[in-house]
């Protein structure tokens, strides 16, 4: 028993630590370059798929010995409630408009990535599974199972939803003249998650709080409407 607990703290503290120093090393490299390109979690995904696959890692090995890591996802996700908090006050006389705007803005997200991919690929399975890229990964692969979808498509396309908003979200925004720290936060928060929300919350704490607002609601409207959403496109796509 003391040999395989100490197997298993050597595995927890080898693969976790190669995980974080990977991490740390383009987070350091992003600050002093400032290029928003060069986001640590997209490289640190490539460089540890790389190495998983070039040493023969066991992927479930890793992910079981780097599972204190995925548990911290949670407590961060409560952390963006801070900011939230601050700004609850102002959010009240508006919440009827955000409500409603989200709602429309999801049902339509929803309804366009399901038709889309069930005219280029039709497969029910991957519509449902991409349905849910754009809201926190609980709540997606929580809902992707329960409609029959592919939790691992649904875990790919969430991360990659998470990192465009998060490198090009705010850039695009301005382009297209939205320049509303309220309005940038909660097109965040929609569109690309607890990633993307990580990322605007450090041009200011009106951005983190619209956009903490936003992936909480969004999360909520989708888990509500998506079921019988997804029914009815299903009626009328066959």
């Amino acid at each position: 028993m003391q040999l395989i607990n100490l197997s298993l703290l050597t595995d927890v503290l080898l693969y976790s630590g190669l995980t974080l120093a990977v991490y740390h090393s383009f987070v350091r490299l992003q600050q002093k370059t400032g290029k928003i390109w060069l986001n640590p979690m997209l490289l640190c995904i490539f460089v540890l798929i790389f190495m998983i696959t070039s040493f023969e890692i066991d992927f479930q090995q890793y992910r079981q010995s780097t599972s204190i890591l995925s548990n911290l996802l949670e407590p961060a996700v409560i952390a963006l409630g801070f900011p939230l908090y601050q700004h609850l006050n102002s959010m009240k006389s508006q919440w009827k408009q955000i409500v409603s705007f989200l709602t429309i803005s999801i049902s339509l997200l929803l309804s366009i990535s399901y038709i889309l991919t069930m005219l280029l690929i039709k497969s029910p399975s991957i519509a449902v599974s991409l349905s849910f890229k754009s809201i926190t990964t609980p709540v997606g692969i929580a809902l992707t199972e329960q409609l029959n979808g592919n939790s691992a498509i649904t875990a790919f396309a969430i991360i990659l939803a998470g990192l465009f908003g998060a490198i090009f979200g705010i850039k695009w925004l301005t382009f297209i003249k939205v320049s509303s720290p309220k309005a940038q936060g909660l097109a965040i928060g929609t569109a690309s998650h607890a990633l993307g929300t990580a990322t605007v919350s450090q041009l200011s704490y009106q951005h983190a709080a619209y956009s903490s607002l936003a992936l909480i609601i969004s999360a909520t409207i989708t888990a509500i409407v998506s079921p019988s959403l997804i029914h009815q496109l299903d009626l009328l796509l066959f």
